[in-house]
Order: structure tokens, then sequence, then C-alpha cells
């Protein structure tokens, strides 16, 4: 009856509500510029995951991988960083920040929004947290996760050496001894491997793929071909630490 079916209405509605929920949220990099973030909370004792976006992208890049990681128990929080622009119709407000007060905002200048949100994070979740980086912050991820005691385990789409030879990346990463993800399209895998080689294979999944693939995080896309593999390799890895 009517009744019966409002009564059901309401209590999907609720558990929706209590279960998951989307804000933007602001805090400041280690410089005091403003980073916006879009947070995706869901109710579970699952490791945080904080998701950083590829050059002239911003936090947009995640909000169908945030939505599908919600549904999987993680919660995720998307950053924009300084050096990025747009993607999916969302403009990235932190490198517009950056512009206005003239702050450069080359990869390297993105590394302090990312090492803050680590802490913004850490401080949300009270437990380490997981870092999701595609391609320059991908090897950011990697570098910053080889240092912090705040993240668990790191997941890099696309790394590589994009810095000008001013930080190499396969150095960087020696030591790292954490659960680590890396892959990449295809095409890209043999360059990632020099990155990958430098890490102890026991702490390493390193995911060369079958199909094509894309560039950076968006190859987990419903619109890639061959996105399925690449979320069955990640759910993977990500359950084999549970």
């Amino acid at each position: 009856n009517k009744s019966m079916k409002n009564s059901l209405l309401f209590v999907l509605v609720s558990w929706c509500t209590i279960c998951f929920s989307q804000k933007t949220v602001t805090f400041p990099s280690k410089d005091g510029l403003l980073i916006t973030a879009d947070i995706y909370d869901v109710k579970t004792d699952k490791p945080l995951i904080l998701m950083c976006h590829q050059a002239g992208y911003s936090r947009g890049e995640y909000i169908e991988t945030a939505l599908k990681l919600n549904e999987m128990g993680y919660s995720c929080i998307a950053i924009d960083q300084r050096s990025g622009s747009r993607v999916g119709g969302v403009p990235n407000e932190t490198a517009q920040r950056a512009v206005d007060k003239k702050l450069p905002g080359d990869y390297l200048d993105a590394r302090q929004d990312i090492e803050a949100a680590v802490d913004f994070a850490y401080e949300r979740s009270k437990k380490p947290i997981y870092i999701m980086g595609s391609s320059y912050s991908a090897s950011l991820a990697l570098i910053i996760g080889n240092s912090s005691d705040k993240i668990g385990a790191v997941m890099a789409y696309s790394p590589g050496e994009y810095f000008n030879g001013e930080i190499i990346v396969a150095d960087e990463v020696k030591g790292l001894n954490k659960p680590t993800y890396i892959t990449s399209a295809r095409f890209e895998a043999n360059n990632v491997s020099t990155i990958v080689n430098r890490i102890d294979p026991k702490y390493v999944t390193h995911y060369i793929p079958n199909v094509k693939g894309l560039h950076g995080s968006k190859t987990l896309w419903k619109s890639t071909d061959g996105f399925e593999q690449f979320w069955e390799s990640l759910a993977s890895f990500l359950g084999s630490m549970l």
C-alpha cells in the first residue's frame, strides 16, 4: 500500500544519507594557498583514498572513479593541485587561485599541495591513508609515499620522469616499502618499468594491460575500452590488503 511504499522510501533515502555523502571543502597548502577538494564519504572502516589529478586537469578527473570506490567501501578525497586546469566541466579552483596570486604552477610546485592534502586526509581518517596519483601526480605520490608514515599504500597511474631532471623519480622511489600498485596504458609499460624496477618486488604490483588503455587514471573511466580489466586489477590489489 501507499503507506508501506512511503516507509520503504524513507528508509532507503535515510540509508543513502547516512552511508554516502559528498561535499566540497577548502584547506591551506603549505604556503597558505587554498586547496579545493571534493570529499566522497562512505561509512566504512576501510582506508581513505586521496586522489591527485594529472597535468591540465582538476579534481573532476575522479568523479566517476570516486563513486565506484565508494561502492567498494572506500571514502575518497579528490583535490585540485595548483598545476592543472579543468576536466569534465570542473574547473581547477586551486590553480586559478595560484594564477590570481601570481604563484608558480609547475609540477613540482604542486608537491606541497599533495603533502598538505596527505596531512588533511590523515587528520580526518586518524589512520594511514592510501594515495592515488595520475601522470605527474603519480610520480609525486610515489615520492611522497616513500617518505610519509601517513600513507599506507600507493596507487600510481602512468608515473614517469616528468620533472626535467630536477628530481629523478627512479632514484626517489628506491626503498619504498609499502604496498604499491603501478599501471599505465600498454604503450607506456616499458618506460614505467624503469621506475617499477627500483622498488623491491615484494612491495610492488605492476599491472601491464592486455588492452590499449589510456594515460593516467582516466583508464578507469567507463568510456575507456577495456576499463573493466583495470578495475579488476585495482580491486585485486585493494583486496590483498584487507
